[in-house]
């Protein structure tokens, strides 16, 4: 085994046990429990090395070490797999999410899962309208001269609007005015749709085009992705049970989770295949660098609708809560997917 090699092992000890026993480690306890084939000599050096180096740094006067941002780093970044669910555990998040009844409830109870499957806090992104696919649009009128227009994506979101028409419709009115609004706009993506808007009042009679222009007013309005988009947060209180991890940062931790602009910008990063981990420093706010993200994306391997992700102490578990996150990714995935 080269010094490099050793030194990792020594490095991926250290995360260990802090992250079990949240106590500095030192090289008697590394042999005692590691099965390294060295001598508690060797791991001194090897430790005073990765201190040296910026990976683990000893903590006031303790003769113990503990992993620094970077150590975490190297330590992520070399884990060898995830840490998988069992088959019964994935069998019940299976039943869970599944037994969801429509799109807000598959997200609450994805982001509840996903807490106490990590005991961190949890944050999930509604998915993005803008990356969506129209399904339907419904025409419902509300009142003699009222519609409501109801537009539904392939992901199961709900947009819906209502406006006052220049006159009363017919049953077959309505009928023509949905009929010409989905043979325009069923199945194109959101961010092409807004565009095709316009030619919709020409696809109706002259009788109907005053009509249309309303409904047309309504969809763009719908179309538009909100500034600050939306989230679910859950768990937020597994961080008050983790005091110690955070020292005097947990007030704006909690703050962090509440600004939801904050933890889109966290969710979007992850929208490459796989899992994202950002950790201390490396987060975008102040308010999170004492903490962990671990994040994904959900949707198809062609379109990116939202993420998921746990926000906890920098000393995680780190492959069983990126094993945990990928998990319920693929079952919100296909979910939303499966309709």
């Amino acid at each position: 085994m080269s010094t490099q090699q050793r030194r990792l092992d020594v490095l991926r000890a250290v995360v260990a046990d802090f992250v079990s026993t949240n106590e500095p480690v030192g090289s008697k306890a590394i042999v005692e429990r590691h099965n390294l084939g060295v001598s508690a000599a060797t791991i001194r050096n090897d430790m005073a090395a990765l201190e040296e180096e910026g990976y683990i740094t000893h903590p006031h006067t303790s003769a113990g070490r503990i992993p620094t941002g970077k150590g975490y780093r190297l330590f992520v970044d070399e884990l060898d797999e995830l840490r998988p669910m069992s088959g019964a555990e994935r069998r019940a998040i299976e039943r869970f999410i599944e037994g969801a009844v429509d799109l807000d409830d598959v997200l609450r109870r994805s982001v509840r899962l996903l807490s106490q499957l990590t005991r961190q806090a949890a944050v999930i992104s509604y998915p993005s309208l803008l990356r969506s696919v129209v399904r339907h649009i419904e025409i419902v009128p509300v009142a003699s001269t009222r519609v409501m227009v109801v537009l539904i994506t392939e992901s199961g979101r709900v947009e819906q609007r209502s406006a006052d028409i220049p006159a009363e419709l017919s049953p077959d009115d309505v009928v023509d005015l949905r009929n010409a609004v989905n043979s325009s706009l069923a199945g194109q993506e959101l961010s092409d749709a807004a565009a095709l808007v316009a030619g919709l009042p020409v696809a109706v009679s002259a009788e109907l085009s005053a009509a249309m222009a309303v409904v047309c007013t309504l969809l763009l309005d719908a179309l538009v992705e909100p500034d600050d988009g939306r989230v679910m947060v859950g768990g937020a209180a597994n961080l008050t049970r983790q005091t110690s991890d955070f020292h005097s940062s947990l007030g704006e931790v909690l703050d962090a989770l509440e600004e939801h602009v904050i933890l889109l910008k966290l969710i979007d990063e992850s929208a490459s295949a796989g899992v994202r981990v950002s950790i201390g420093e490396e987060n975008p706010t102040p308010g999170l660098w004492s903490t962990s993200v671990v994040s994904t994306s959900y949707g198809d391997e062609l379109r990116h609708l939202g993420g998921l992700a746990v926000v906890g102490p920098t000393r995680m578990d780190y492959a069983a809560n990126m094993g945990a996150v990928m998990t319920v990714a693929r079952y919100v995935s296909r979910l939303i997917h499966g309709g």
